[in-house]
Order: structure tokens, then C-alpha cells, then sequence
């Protein structure tokens, strides 16, 4: 049994789509973030960054020891989901597909996924009169992306031509395009992708989950001290 920390976010549902892909037997936590429950100790021990989503897994791999595994940040979960399992990710002996692999996790990580989430907040929750060059800034970085991921599906169904976990990382931020003021419209490529993972019912089950749940701008800057304008004293409560 997997213990999924989760909120209906496109980061959460990046381990979402690989928990259902995988048919893995998961417990769904839903965190309350405006009222501040990822900041509760207990919670920082499985995830230091005090952000969803995170994974107990009660049934580790042997590798692992018999105790829980924690796991924390999305491309690490799924990383660690697609060795546990042996699916959605090419074998280690495949050294130049696994280094592929690798760069795009990192890519989606460290570029698509924090430009999309910068460009959420000044479309959806900074405060009207400071949102004009935070949104442009960010929207040209997440167009930027979008080209980035044209260009590789190219001749290419998915990212690394079969799919596979880097489908899932990304795919949550391309989902939600047009809610971010951002157009697929000269990116055929991405648009017929994100079309493809669509269809695939884990996906649709990932979506789903909680749906009811989202925060559609109801929570913002000017109405929630604890999910926005933190700093290191938020992880200790203050």
C-alpha cells in the first residue's frame, strides 16, 4: 500500500497518472494547503520541502529494507515508481535511452514545471494590480517550453517515442494551457500529444481525483498569508 500525499494540482496529478498507469494499490491523502497542513511535522518528515506531492510506500522493494520508504518531489516519485515497478521508463542496461531519461526529467523539473507553476500564479492569484509583468514574463518562458517540446516530438508520439514517465511529468503542465492564457495553437505537435494522453483512462482517473477540490482562484494573495508569501519561517510554523 502507497500512502499519496496529494492535491488536484497538475504536480499532483504527475503521480496520479503513474499510480494509475501502474494499477498500484494507493491510499490518497488530500492536503488542505490554504489552511497550512503540509507546514505539520509530520508531514515534513516524509516531505522537507513542504510540498505535495510525497509517497509512503509500505511495501518497498527489497533493496529498500523492510521499513517505509518516503518519497518526495514528483520526478523522484516517479522515478522510484518506474523502478519498483519496471514500467514507463527504459532499463539501466539501455544507457543512452536511461540518459535521455534523465534529461528530461530534469528538464521538465527544473524548466517547464516552475516556469508553468510562476505563470499560475500571476494569471491566477497575485493581486490584479501587480500581475502584468510577472504574467508576461512567465508566459514567454512557458511559451519558450512549449517550443522546447515541439521541437522533440518532432517525428515523435511521445518524448522518448515510447511513453513513458517523462510523458507524465510534463504532460499536467501542457493539459492546462489555455487556464494559464497560453495557446497550443503553433505547436501541433504538443497539441496531438497532450490529445494522445488525454484518451488514456489513468490519465482521466489522475484528473478526476478530487477534482471538486481544485483551487480556481478562490484562494489568493490577498486572502491567504499561509499558501502564498512564505519564507523559512513557514516551515517552522511561523
Amino acid at each position: 500500500m502507497i500512502d499519496f500525499y496529494f492535491a488536484p494540482t497538475p504536480n499532483g496529478w504527475k503521480v496520479a497518472i503513474m499510480l494509475e498507469e501502474c494499477g498500484l494499490e494507493y491510499t490518497p491523502i488530500l492536503m488542505n494547503l490554504g489552511e497550512g497542513e503540509q507546514f505539520k511535522p509530520g508531514f515534513l518528515a516524509i516531505s522537507p520541502n513542504a510540498k505535495m506531492p510525497a509517497i509512503v510506500d509500505h511495501d518497498p522493494p527489497a533493496a529498500y529494507g523492510s521499513d517505509p520508504v518516503p518519497v518526495f518531489e514528483s520526478g523522484a516519485i516517479l522515478l522510484y515508481l518506474a523502478e519498483k515497478t519496471g514500467r514507463f521508463a527504459p532499463p539501466d542496461t539501455d544507457r543512452r535511452a536511461r540518459k535521455e531519461l534523465m534529461e528530461w526529467l530534469f528538464w521538465q523539473v527544473g524548466n517547464q514545471g516552475p516556469m508553468g507553476g510562476q505563470l499560475s500564479h500571476f494569471r491566477n492569484y497575485a493581486p490584479e494590480d501587480q500581475r502584468e509583468y510577472g504574467f508576461n514574463r512567465y508566459l514567454g518562458e512557458y511559451d519558450r517550453n512549449l517550443g522546447v517540446l515541439e521541437n522533440r516530438l518532432d517525428g515523435r508520439d511521445y518524448i522518448l517515442g515510447d511513453y513513458s514517465i517523462a510523458d507524465m511529468l510534463a504532460f499536467p503542465w501542457a493539459f492546462i494551457a489555455k487556464p494559464l492564457g497560453a495557446s497550443l495553437e503553433a505547436f501541433p505537435n504538443v497539441a496531438a500529444w497532450r490529445g494522445r494522453l488525454k484518451e488514456r483512462p489513468a490519465v482521466q482517473a489522475a484528473i478526476n481525483l478530487w477534482k471538486d477540490r481544485q483551487n480556481r482562484g478562490q484562494t489568493r494573495v490577498d486572502n491567504n498569508k499561509v499558501l502564498f508569501n512564505q519564507s523559512a519561517a513557514s516551515l517552522k510554523g511561523g
